[in-house]
């Protein structure tokens, strides 16, 4: 088992730019999801290990992106042109029996961190 950490989450106004880590990047599938009041946990972003493939949630393509720092053994988020409906705590979630194609389905992870809160005003 392990502990995920998650930091970065602030308030921004719309158009701006957020970068979320998550330490440690441990196992082969890692994820950022998010869940805003009201609404089910979503898949944002998934990067596989091995090959760095990653996948992403149609609304955030072209604005946001997933990687793995190896030399800080974290997984980040950055996120560009923030909009109010971004607005969600974000969770870093990984899972070691995952491979390949890494889902966006939040039910298909293990391990979560406690999360950090995004908030995006108009």
């Amino acid at each position: 088992q392990v502990q995920l950490v998650e930091s970065g989450g602030d308030s921004v106004q719309a158009g701006g730019s957020l970068r979320l880590s998550c330490a440690p990047s441990r196992y082969n599938c890692m994820g950022w999801f998010r869940q805003a009041p009201g609404k089910e946990r979503e898949g944002v972003a998934t990067i596989y290990r091995g090959s760095s493939t990653t996948n992403y949630a149609d609304s955030v393509k072209g604005r946001f992106t997933i990687a793995l720092d190896n030399a800080k053994n974290t997984l980040t988020l950055q996120m560009h042109s923030l909009k109010p409906e971004d607005s969600a705590m974000y969770y870093c979630a990984q899972d070691p029996s995952l491979w390949g194609n890494c889902p966006l389905s939040p039910q298909r992870y293990a391990f979560w961190g406690q999360g950090t809160q995004v908030t995006v005003s108009s």
